[in-house]
């Protein structure tokens, strides 16, 4: 008997539908991958199963029940977790008032003790040395995710829901992380993974499902199918190259950064950028990749250094992004919920908003080039939405990181500093940002891409650096690199691996 299962689900938002027939089914102690494109329904299939939305169509049993969920306590009370891809924590709560977090025990209207429940369920997950006094603003983003996990098993949860669990996470905490769900799955607790790594898919899931503009399209043993024919299913063509190279030359210096030291801290770091050049920086997440970009942009007050722009004398960093911008650079946070977007605003006003100059008179936005221009960035992208006027907040994560970059594109700015492009976007639309990637650069643009997916740098970089601690490696051709000799540096800083 199934766990789970969902049959004939449907959803409309007035015109739109969102899942037209959607079946799925999960096995008692099964990890199941459900994976597609943005804006497939995966999002809004998930929403239904936990109660945050009522389906129109369609039945739900657990454990062989039909049940109907309306609203997130009766998910919970079926068992039932729900841990979203930005974690639902309150950081200034220490670990244990998170786990128990509407779920505490009271007497008279005097919270009792609860540590036992709490011990307990963090060293089911193998965290049992974690202390539960300890605020969550001191963890890191693999520990919080635990505390997530830790508060689903308060609930006795039979099934957790882990939307894009490693988006955000390095290697060391993406394999204590897949140790907890086979954990989990040892125990008899059933999990549905959502990940565009399909390579993770591979290494942790039994089953998958696949839902394809709002149907399930197929379904089977994730061992017994090729990442290729999981691509397919995906995008329902063929993807045969994954990182596409369009042919482009680099030319001269066009950035050169010299001492720039970190807001954050950290030695001081020199490179330089050449024209029609993409550059790789890697390392492990918080050795500084995203800190030594926020201080070039101005986001972070940088402590001391120069840059010199297309063979001019160096001048300050820059103090603020509208400096920066001024200076010809552009950026692409990694953090879009809080700076990469204005979430509560159309998707006009996100696309525009560092170009509204180049599209008015006299201080009077011209609308109608306002409309042609972003709507040529919503086709160029291939972003899924309504029109130009939809909210950016309705959007799938994965098109929400389109317009971040649409805006980028907009402005038209010589260098880019991309924070993780492609975080939480399909692999469909991953091949088309890598595409368009390669064409900025044949164009002459020159681009620094911040990335924490190895394949992705090796497959689209001209050259590579490495992060360790703040320090950056010398920068080398792509070609004298491997994945060993980036992984000896971001974990040793020792570069004598290196090829000559």
């Amino acid at each position: 008997m199934a766990l789970l299962e969902m049959t004939g689900i449907g959803k409309r938002f007035g015109p739109v539908t969102a899942l037209a027939h959607v079946d799925l089914r999960v096995g008692a102690g099964e990890v199941h991958a459900l994976i597609g494109e943005n804006g497939a329904g995966k999002s809004t299939l998930m929403k239904i199963l936990s109660g945050a939305y009522t389906p129109d169509s369609g039945q739900i049993a657990v454990a062989g029940e039909p049940v109907q969920i309306r609203g997130p306590g009766r998910s919970r009370r079926l068992g039932i977790g729900m841990i979203y891809q930005e974690l639902t924590l309150a950081p200034h709560l220490s670990v244990a008032e998170n786990i128990t977090l509407g779920m505490e025990r009271h007497l008279g209207g005097v919270l009792r003790p609860d540590s036992d429940r709490v011990r307990a369920a963090l060293d089911r997950l193998g965290y049992g040395d974690l202390d539960p006094r300890t605020p969550v603003h001191d963890l890191g983003v693999g520990v919080q995710q635990i505390v997530e996990i830790a508060r689903s098993l308060l609930i006795d949860a039979r099934l957790i829901i882990m939307d894009e669990p490693t988006s955000s996470l390095g290697e060391q905490d993406t394999q204590a992380l897949f140790t907890v769900i086979r954990r989990l799955r040892e125990s008899g607790v059933s999990v549905i993974y959502i990940s565009h790594f399909l390579e993770e898919v591979k290494a942790t899931c039994d089953r998958y499902t696949v839902l394809r503009d709002g149907a399930s399209v197929a379904t089977g043993d994730v061992a017994d199918t090729p990442i290729p024919t999981l691509i397919r299913h995906m995008v329902g063509r063929e993807v045969a190259d994954m990182f596409p190279r369009i042919p482009h030359d680099t030319g001269e210096v066009r950035l050169a950064v010299d001492g720039l030291r970190p807001a954050a801290g950290g030695p001081p770091v020199s490179w330089q950028l050449r024209r029609g050049e993409i550059l790789g920086i890697a390392g492990l997440v918080g050795a500084g990749r995203t800190e030594i970009l926020r201080s070039l942009f101005g986001l972070d007050r940088a402590r001391g250094g120069s840059i010199a722009i297309d063979g001019g004398p160096p001048r300050p960093l820059p103090r603020n992004p509208h400096q920066a911008m001024r200076f010809g650079l552009d950026m692409l946070s990694e953090n879009r919920k809080e700076e990469g977007l204005a979430t509560s605003r159309s998707l006009r006003d996100n696309i525009t908003l560092n170009s509204l100059s180049r599209l008015a008179t006299a201080g009077v936005i011209h609308g109608r080039a306002e409309r042609q221009a972003v709507r040529a960035q919503l086709e160029r992208l291939a972003v899924r939405c309504r029109d130009e006027n939809q909210r950016a907040d309705a959007l799938s994560g994965g098109n929400q990181q389109k317009v971040a970059i649409a805006r980028n594109l907009l402005r038209g700015s010589d260098i880019l500093l991309l924070d993780e492009p492609t975080r939480g976007i399909d692999v469909g639309s991953k091949v088309d940002i890598y595409r368009l990637i390669g064409e900025l650069a044949a164009a002459g643009k020159s681009l620094v891409v911040v990335s924490s997916y190895l394949p992705e740098l090796f497959g689209i970089c001209d050259s590579l650096g490495v992060v360790y601690r703040g320090s950056l490696s010398p920068i080398r051709p792509i070609a004298d690199w491997t994945p060993t000799t980036v992984m000896s540096y971001a974990t040793s800083g020792q570069l004598q691996t290196l090829s000559a």
